[in-house]
Order: structure tokens, then C-alpha cells, then sequence
């Protein structure tokens, strides 16, 4: 799989229809990206998991925290690895020793290991990297609209505002690019310009 390029249906499908999220190198510190990640899943209705030694036995946003992923009591349908590149290999290779195996790891805004995709890969596990969760469903069910961000996303009726633990449909159109008449127009007049 190209992972320099993920269609919106591939994103969407994952968002769709996992329930249980894992995220490993979470934080319990309210001011770091893991920690807003974290919440915001857990406010759109994902039953989150916490992984990280530090946090371990200590609950996070009332769910309890565990060392590593093989101790994780439950099913988990996809891995979110909030860790350096070179710390995602070793996660990939625990996720496949839980029973059952999780359908997908995803690797955070600025995380990709190549090596660890191929091998979550061939064991049929759905890899998403340098990407974020929160920000993709955002994207896809509009949200992010809200704060004046062009989601790509085309809809006639604003997706109403989520209460706690609302899913909101990220099935609405999206379009590719961003390009514009007047884009278009503007980039032309300035090459005839040159």
C-alpha cells in the first residue's frame, strides 16, 4: 500500500468501525497531544485503552492504564502509536501477540516506520501512518468547519454539535485538493508574469 496517500474511504472505513482504541505512549499531562487525542476519542464514543508504563494501574479519564499492550484484558480493534518512529516496531510486534489481534495500527502526525507497516501488514492488520485520528474524523464529518478550517467536506446541513460520547456520521462527500477558479487564475497569472 502507498502510505504517502490514503484515500478518504480507507479513513473513513477504520473510523467507522472500530470501537476500542489502544493508544500507546499516552499521556496523563493535559497540555500534551496524546492526552488531547485521547479525550477527544473518548468524547466522539470510542472506548479508549491507556498504554503506557508510567500511567500503569492509574485510571486516565476513568479508564485504567496499562504497561504494554500483551496485558490489555480486552479486544482492542486498532492500535493509535504515540511514540517515536524507531519505539514503533517493538508495538507493531505486541500488537500481533494480543488475542484477538487488533485490525489496525495507526502511527501519529510524524510517525512512520516503513518496517513495521510491512510486517503489521503481512499479518493482514490495516496501517495508517503520520496521520491523526482526531484530526481525520474532524475532517471527515465536518467538524473542524466549525472553527473556519475547509474540511473538503460537502454537506447542505451543518453536523450538529457531539455531546458526550456522540458519534458523528463521517459519511458526508469530501472533494480532493483545494484548487479553486480563482487559484487557478492566480497561479496563472503569475507564471505569465515570470
Amino acid at each position: 500500500m502507498n502510505h504517502d496517500r490514503y484515500d478518504d474511504a480507507y479513513i473513513r472505513g477504520i473510523l467507522n468501525t472500530v470501537k476500542t482504541i489502544a493508544v500507546v505512549g499516552v499521556s496523563a499531562n493535559t497540555s500534551r497531544p496524546s492526552y488531547f487525542v485521547f479525550k477527544y476519542l473518548f468524547e466522539r464514543g470510542y472506548r479508549m485503552i491507556p498504554v503506557n508504563p508510567g500511567l500503569a494501574g492509574q485510571p486516565l479519564l476513568g479508564r485504567m492504564a496499562y504497561a504494554t499492550l500483551v496485558d490489555v484484558s480486552e479486544p482492542v480493534d486498532m492500535v493509535d502509536v504515540f511514540r517515536a518512529s524507531q519505539h514503533v516496531l517493538p508495538a507493531v510486534v505486541e500488537a500481533l501477540e494480543m488475542r484477538p489481534r487488533p485490525r489496525v495500527i495507526w502511527m501519529q502526525l510524524g510517525i512512520r516506520n516503513d518496517e513495521a507497516a510491512e510486517l503489521a501488514e503481512a499479518n493482514g492488520l490495516k496501517v495508517v501512518m503520520n496521520r491523526c485520528p482526531k484530526i481525520e474524523y474532524g475532517r471527515l464529518s465536518a467538524e473542524i468547519s466549525w472553527m473556519g478550517v475547509n474540511s473538503r467536506t460537502l454537506s447542505s446541513t451543518r453536523p450538529p454539535a457531539p455531546t458526550q460520547g456522540m458519534r458523528l456520521s463521517l459519511n458526508r462527500m469530501s472533494v480532493g485538493g483545494g484548487e479553486t477558479a480563482a487559484s487557478d487564475r492566480a497561479a496563472k497569472n503569475k507564471t505569465e508574469q515570470s
